[in-house]
């Protein structure tokens, strides 16, 4: 059987030749389009399409010491919350010309900073984490290889990281608050794993100290809807039930609603659920959740801003503080609203009987 050769694939010099410029100028067009005149772009480009040619990352990166890329490693990608700041950051990084590449690390120090290493092996020019915890090697790598890195979903001025995020302990408090002023003193708090998640830590910490002193009850479970369900069930089963559920995270809040619902125990006549996050779909569960709103969309922008600036004039950015804002929906109400609905179901079934 006759065979086919294969065809040779154009490479850099190629269009360079077929255009009558220099490598450094093809290169230019692909990397600094702005840098070439008109003219000699429109001939550059013309000759890439002749050859049918597609640039090579690999080339390019060996043409201009360049990859053009930013690595985010983030806890995991099933949570809404990570998939709208990457949504955000890649969209950001795009307008700076850079790509991104992104890691799971599971909330796993150890994990993040071997994900991290294999991302400065592929050429990373930066990298952006979640929180403040990280392992020694991560730091290590950091200095070893000069490489800019920034923090989000946090916001400490004084971490080794520039912090660019919101204060989750005032978060919380904004929340805490929000139920005592209602009258609210009864509060179950349901949280995910503390251990290895420093965000929590922080929002938990934030509801010490405040004043008028409620009591809370807490619930660690997993940061999941059945998480929530699951904490919705031991909140009924208490020896004394509370006025009101306070969830460090709109989907464990989604989890306590949907249970109480199962339970036939009407929100917030019975008990006010109140979330924190302010998940795209959490205005449209049944009661609408109130929650407090995490600016995670203009922190994606904010830290791809500030990881492209670092890359192209090595200026340290500073942290940056992004205010989080209480949003009241139905899912909360007075705890004297609530008393008088329940006196009047007892009335109505008092005078059944």
């Amino acid at each position: 059987m006759h065979q086919i050769p294969p065809r040779k694939r154009a490479n850099l010099r190629d269009v360079a030749s077929a255009a009558g410029v220099s490598v450094a100028t093809v290169s230019r067009v692909m990397n600094a389009p702005e840098t070439v005149a008109d003219a000699t772009r429109k001939k550059v480009e013309d000759a890439m399409n002749s050859l049918h040619w597609v640039p090579s990352a690999a080339a390019r990166a060996i043409n201009s010491g360049r990859t053009r890329f930013v690595g985010a490693l983030v806890p995991t990608l099933d949570n809404a919350i990570f998939a709208r700041v990457l949504a955000s950051m890649e969209s950001r990084l795009a307008t700076h010309r850079l790509s991104l590449v992104v890691a799971t690390t599971g909330d796993d120090p150890a994990q993040e900073a071997e994900k991290a290493k294999g991302l400065v092996d592929i050429g990373a020019e930066g990298l952006i984490v979640s929180g403040v915890t990280h392992a020694p090697e991560f730091y290590s790598l950091i200095e070893r290889s000069q490489l800019p890195a920034v923090s989000t979903s946090f916001y400490d001025p004084g971490f080794r990281l520039p912090t660019i995020g919101y204060d989750n302990a005032a978060a919380a408090r904004t929340a805490l608050t929000h139920l005592t002023d209602l009258g609210h003193r009864r509060i179950a708090v349901v949280h995910g794993p503390s251990a290895s998640n420093d965000r929590t830590r922080a929002r938990i910490s934030g509801l010490e100290g405040h004043s008028p002193k409620p009591d809370l009850s807490f619930h660690e479970v997993q940061l999941s809807i059945a998480g929530g369900c699951a904490a919705g069930r031991a909140i009924l089963q208490a020896a004394v039930r509370p006025s009101a559920v306070l969830c460090l995270s709109d989907v464990l809040a989604s989890g306590v609603l949907f249970e109480l619902q199962r339970q036939g125990v009407p929100v917030p006549q019975e008990i006010s659920v109140m979330g924190l996050d302010d998940l795209a779909g959490s205005a449209h569960l049944c009661p609408e959740l109130t929650t407090v709103h995490l600016p995670v969309s203009r922190m994606g922008t904010a830290a791809a801003d500030a990881i492209a600036s670092w890359v192209e004039t090595r200026k340290v950015p500073e942290p940056s503080l992004l205010k989080s804002d209480l949003v009241v929906r139905a899912s909360t109400a007075r705890t004297g609203a609530i008393e008088g609905q329940r006196a009047a179901g007892k009335a109505r079934t008092d005078s059944g009987k």
